[in-house]
């Protein structure tokens, strides 16, 4: 009935996987757990594969890093159940009710659904907490407010979907990268995909450092521009993609591309601050998207 599926790179899923298959058990429904390692060091592997001593549960190893896309394609095709279970390898239930909560989605006709991203309230590093002040500002959305506009918020960390749904959509998506929340959000739009948001979070645990997590950001800014061009998100609910483009049609992305280039180096600084600004991010991906505009 339930294919739990875990890409992974670099990250000990012990604890994630043990706790799935605790609530998998209790719930007494048909499931399988599928962790798909993404060419991870061996200390890694070696301590990953412990999880194959759990019922219902499968480790298997790339030998090359193939990227998310590729990796949850694979884990998809392989998958024995008509429902699948994303999560990433960094997150962890808020509740051990986490599946249960899945559970009654499984009979109705919506073929997506979302639970949502939370963060611990304790700040973290000082390094880090660019990732956990927008991650609680953004992501941390509760469902309510997601359903008014349910293609916008799709975060893949935590995600249920129909195998057949999930494997066409995934057929579009031929590019690699960080940021394609934005196109599968755009194809599930597109494609008329009934979805639902639920409050059924897990915990985002893997924060990167603020240096680490400014560079995934212009990548991800990067990959819209090239969809966009490409002309793959007609349908998107970007608010950054629909605020450049209203920009650039009153040409004043020119004005923006201008505060990247005076103003970059010193919003950058208040990002990999201890006290990082959402303003200011929010300003710097605007600056950064009008700038790779005039510049690419």
């Amino acid at each position: 009935m339930l294919s739990v599926l875990i890409p992974v790179y670099n990250y000990d899923i012990r604890a994630l996987v043990t706790a799935i298959q605790e609530q998998l058990l209790t719930s007494q429904i048909p499931f399988e757990i599928i962790c798909m390692d993404d060419g991870s060091k061996s200390n890694f592997r070696t301590i990953n594969s412990e999880i194959e001593q759990l019922e219902h549960t499968g480790y298997r190893v790339s030998n090359s890093n193939l990227g998310r896309v590729a990796t949850r394609k694979s884990l998809a095709e392989n998958a024995s159940y008509n429902w699948l279970l994303f999560l990433d390898a960094d997150v962890i239930p808020r509740t051990n009710q986490f599946i249960n909560n899945y559970i009654p989605y499984l009979h109705t006709d919506y073929e997506a659904v979302y639970g949502g991203f939370a963060y611990k309230e304790d700040q973290p590093e000082d390094d880090l907490m660019l990732r956990w002040t927008y991650g609680r500002s953004n992501e941390q959305v509760s469902a309510h407010i997601r359903n008014k506009t349910p293609y916008k918020i799709v975060i893949s960390a935590n995600f249920l979907i129909k195998k057949t749904r999930f494997l066409e959509l995934s057929s579009y998506m031929t590019n690699t990268g960080y940021g394609y929340d934005n196109y599968f959000g755009a194809l599930l739009k597109e494609k008329t995909v009934k979805v639902f948001h639920i409050d059924n979070e897990v915990f985002h645990l893997g924060l990167e450092s603020s240096a680490s997590y400014l560079k995934k950001i212009e990548e991800s800014i990067d990959n819209l521009l090239q969809l966009d061009t490409e002309d793959k998100l007609k349908t998107t609910d970007n608010s950054l993609l629909k605020l450049f483009k209203l920009f650039k049609t009153y040409k004043l992305h020119k004005i923006w591309a201008w505060v990247y280039k005076t103003f970059g180096s010193s919003l950058k600084s208040n990002l990999l601050s201890k006290r990082p600004s959402v303003f200011m991010l929010q300003c710097y991906k605007l600056s950064y998207i009008c700038y790779q505009d005039q510049n690419s």
